[in-house]
């Protein structure tokens, strides 16, 4: 079977990773997959020439709404992978909403990555609740072997003479939904204090106007840092090497970088909302925050309590052995995939 992958592939953020890894199954199964990007498209007639001049047999797409407005004049069967956004953020739009639940009518299958996201769509749409599965995502990680944490660290901007430095690391592309910005101020001032701590801010450009935002806060503040982008393998390096990662986002799907911390053994300070309390049990697989106060109370004892750091890290890294096996995703995308013939 030939089939088209839709997913927002620029610039590389979560739904990326997560398009290149799913298409890396269908592709191992003996079907062709051609990965595309939503934004090359402005209108669903446009897929639908796609569609016929390359002869493509069935559709699978990320987000409800981003993607399935582009399908509405598909003449082929197609799946939907909810993205997060979607669910959590455009739902509450109702002109979106009516196209979502067009294409929901239409799709073969839905994939939900927790029970809440499926619990939400049923709410919405209650007629498509059979054709929604629950599917985890997955999680690979590759540290680049040739990665230097002191030359990372110096090309950051991070000053840490004779002094063993606290990292934390915030992923994220930089848009407003990821609220890169909600802890800066705090942690400006807990650095003042305690020289030591410091947070690095890195990932792409998405949104320019809110970079220049980010650009102009980081600039004026203490220990904080803002770092472009890096190859995933030099990503997830960074992530291993560091103290903690953090997530400071008004709404999440299910955060790959979360999941990616959790694989590499680095305890996760997450911000207190359903998408990541579906990922992070508090004090047990990480730790979650509702404020900025509450994140430098908790970053405090995440550095005194070394058994609660152990204990959170050993937790995490069983957690995501058993509910987030890119084994189980491979098997159930490959079943999902079949179903499109």
């Amino acid at each position: 079977m030939k089939l088209l992958f839709l997913a927002c592939l620029s610039p590389p953020t979560g739904n990326r990773t997560t398009a290149e890894r799913i298409s890396g199954y269908i592709q191992s199964s003996g079907h062709v997959c051609i990965l595309r990007d939503i934004a090359e498209f402005k209108s669903s007639s446009q897929v639908s020439d796609l569609i016929t001049e390359e002869k493509f047999e069935a559709v699978l797409m990320i987000h409800l709404y981003k993607g399935g407005r582009l399908l509405l004049d598909s003449s082929v069967p197609y799946g939907v992978i909810f993205g997060g956004t979607d669910i959590n953020e455009d739902i509450k739009d109702e002109k979106k909403r009516e196209v979502m639940g067009v294409v929901l009518q239409e799709s073969r299958f839905l994939v939900a990555f927790t029970d809440q996201m499926k619990k939400i769509a049923e709410l919405h749409w209650p007629f498509a609740s059979s054709k929604i599965h629950v599917q985890p995502q997955g999680v690979v990680t590759k540290p680049c072997a040739k990665f230097s944490w002191g030359e990372f660290l110096q090309n950051s901007g991070v000053q840490c003479k004779n002094i063993d430095p606290y990292i934390f690391l915030l992923v994220c592309g930089l848009r407003q939904v990821k609220d890169p910005l909600f802890l800066v101020d705090a942690f400006s001032a807990w650095h003042k204090k305690e020289p030591r701590v410091h947070l690095i801010i890195i990932g792409p450009e998405v949104d320019a106007p809110f970079t220049q935002q980010v650009e102009a806060k980081v600039k004026s503040a203490f220990g904080v840092y803002l770092v472009s982008e890096k190859p995933q393998e030099e990503l997830h390096a960074a992530m291993r090497d560091s103290f903690a990662v953090v997530n400071s986002s008004i709404s999440e799907g299910m955060s790959s970088t979360i999941l990616e911390a959790m694989d590499l053994n680095v305890p996760v300070l997450a911000r207190n909302i359903p998408g990541n309390r579906a990922i992070v049990k508090h004090k047990n697989t990480g730790l979650l925050f509702f404020d900025p106060p509450e994140f430098i109370e908790l970053s405090k004892r995440l550095i005194s309590d070394t058994y609660l750091k152990e204990s959170i890290v050993a937790k995490a890294k069983e957690y995501v052995e058993k509910h987030h096996s890119w084994n189980t995703e491979r098997e159930t995308y490959w079943k999902l995939t079949a179903n499109l013939l």
